[in-house]
């Protein structure tokens, strides 16, 4: 794929890393540590929402779904640092990124992130989000990806496998394609990540842990690495 030409000598440090560990098994630490120290690839990680802009909230506890994002975004930053990768937070606070909440606070907010992606020229961006359905039986972790654009479809699928392979996963997602802002807005491969719905009650309970938080951000991590891995290994 032409998007990854500029980075294929450290994608291909990764694949041998990654090829050189017997399993995967989440050791983030340990497989591509070498290489992307050297070659500093970043990944964008951008926790949905944020300020003004709760999102959506839990229907038993009211957690609201911006806090979650960030919550989970900020344990994924760490699995990605320890990893060895530069990562850009495009919200890592609680609050928004328009300036003043008056009219359309929304758009200022996520022209901004776009303006984050395109200045950090990443690898991939996961975007952070809680779902929501009316009805309640609705749960599990969705990925959404740009359609059209395989780069996207194939990050999106890695890590949707990794998130249904979760001893917690009940019920095994599908990637689906989806016209959103945060997808459309660079040609990077870009996912947004829905952890589960806060309008289901079991999901609630578990997104509302640390200890589930750091297993998705686990999962997600390793799905992203896996993807970067696979695409070094057809340059």
């Amino acid at each position: 794929m032409n998007f990854f030409f500029r980075h294929r000598t450290a994608l291909g440090l990764i694949s041998l890393a990654l090829a050189a560990a017997a399993t995967f098994c989440f050791c983030l630490c340990s497989l591509p540590q070498a290489a992307a120290k050297s070659f500093q690839l970043t990944i964008v990680i951008d926790a949905g929402h944020g300020g003004v802009d709760g999102g959506v909230t839990g229907t038993v506890t009211g957690e609201k779904e911006s806090d979650i994002n960030l919550a989970v975004s900020r344990m994924l930053r760490t699995k990605f640092e320890e990893a060895g990768f530069c990562v850009v937070e495009t919200r890592p606070t609680q609050s928004g990124l328009y300036g003043l909440a008056t009219a359309g606070f929304k758009k200022r907010d996520m022209n901004r992130r776009a303006e984050i992606i395109k200045k950090s020229a990443p690898c991939a961006v996961i975007s952070v989000h809680q779902n929501f359905f009316s009805r309640t039986d609705r749960r599990g972790a969705q990925v959404f990806y740009r359609a059209g654009f395989e780069p996207s479809r194939l990050l999106a699928g890695r890590i949707q496998s990794c998130l249904n392979g979760m001893p917690e996963c009940v019920k095994k997602g599908q990637i689906l394609a989806g016209d959103y802002f945060i997808l459309n807005c660079s040609d990077i491969p870009s996912v947004i990540v829905e952890c589960g719905f806060l309008s289901n009650p079991a999901d609630e309970a578990l997104l509302v842990t640390d200890a589930y938080r750091e297993k998705l951000a686990a999962a997600i991590a390793e799905g992203v690495i896996s993807f970067l891995a696979a695409d070094a290994g057809t340059e």
